[in-house]
């Protein structure tokens, strides 16, 4: 891996590339939440031994917001610290500095956001993206749940003791406070996302997220509202909502298997099953699931010993191809209630609403 600091109007931003980069293939673009840097908010997910079969075939960039990474100086006092906007208008300089011509977003609360705006207004330069713990809002909507899931530390505190005294730490020993005040009051002063659902029969062409989404939130998470209020917003043609069982607000920390099986079925649905190294019983059992599957509906739970009644809910999509890139993506709209023992292992080509 190499790690660089890249010039960008509106500061350097401290990034980390592993892998090698091939052509026609997507990089994975991470972005952190507030507090952490792409260790503390990565890590335990890109060192679990099933995130090898991803990133033997894709590249990764991590991105850091100015004056977040470990060991970080504190910002002059002349420096005025970009919004989440400028953030944003960051990314395309970090791409093209890298070589690097289309993503898979993958962010975590400001990250999301951050993410998630990016691929509005570059469309062209995202091919799908992975959202969790996103809020669409402006601090000024849905305060009170905005004001818990900013600060990541207080997702775990009623289910993890352990994990939450480890984010303290971190937060308070290897971050500079400063710093991440500054990236704080940006997130807070964010603007709403312009996002708008298409109906059907209507306005067909409303400012939308155009790539393929997966949303992500663990069902004890504060974020819940607010995320469930995004996918509301969103094109249920290419989005799914995953709702992950018994897991607050660190997914990717707290349930990291569960949260790349997940990526492998997205990625998979986005045309790029080939890419990735398919064990046996994965393939045997998606077999199980084609069989299983209606053309009509569908529905996903990936822990056989238990459901629950809010993972009943299903919405129904169609495939809709990607001309651009000719070839299908498989779009579901999924709250799924448990992804740890792949007796369901397929995202489905409809839109479906998954707990997990």
């Amino acid at each position: 891996f190499c790690w660089e600091h890249v010039e960008t109007q509106y500061g350097n931003m401290h990034c980390i590339m592993t892998g090698t980069r091939k052509a026609n293939r997507p990089v994975i673009l991470t972005f952190h939440d507030i507090g952490l840097n792409h260790k503390s908010c990565f890590e335990t997910l890109f060192n679990h031994m099933d995130m090898q079969e991803i990133t033997r075939q894709l590249p990764v960039c991590h991105v850091e917001a100015p004056g977040q990474h470990v060991g970080a100086k504190t910002l002059p006092n002349a420096y005025t610290y970009p919004s989440m906007d400028q953030l944003s208008e960051a990314l395309p300089a970090v791409l093209s500095h890298f070589g690097i011509h289309s993503v898979i977003g993958l962010g975590v609360g400001a990250g999301a956001y951050i993410l998630a705006r990016f691929a509005l207004n570059h469309p062209d330069l995202v091919d799908g993206l992975v959202l969790i713990n996103i809020n669409p809002n402006s601090e000024g909507l849905m305060h009170t749940v905005a004001n818990k899931t900013t600060c990541v530390m207080f997702h775990e505190i009623q289910t993890n003791h352990d994990l939450i005294a480890t984010y303290r730490h971190h937060i308070s020993v290897t971050m500079n406070q400063s710093n991440v005040s500054q990236f704080f009051r940006s997130y807070n002063n964010r603007n709403t996302l312009e996002v708008e659902r298409p109906v059907p029969g209507g306005n067909i062409n409303v400012r939308t997220l155009k790539c393929a989404t997966l949303l992500v939130v663990g069902d004890n998470s504060p974020a819940v509202e607010v995320v469930v209020d995004c996918n509301a917003k969103l094109n249920p043609t290419n989005t799914t909502l995953l709702k992950m069982a018994d897991c607050g607000g660190l997914p990717q920390v707290d349930q990291p298997a569960k949260v790349i099986e997940a990526l492998k079925y997205f990625i998979q649905g986005m045309g790029y099953s080939k890419l990735l190294l398919i064990s046996l019983l994965f393939v045997a059992s998606m077999t199980r699931l084609r069989s299983r599957t209606t053309s009509s509906s569908s529905f996903l739970s990936f822990d056989g010993s238990r459901s629950r009644s809010h993972t009943n809910e299903l919405q129904h999509g169609q495939t809709h191809s990607d001309e651009k890139r000719g070839r299908t993506r498989h779009n579901t709209d999924v709250s799924m209630e448990s992804i740890s023992n792949s007796n369901v292992d397929q995202i489905i080509s409809k839109s479906t609403e998954v707990a997990c």
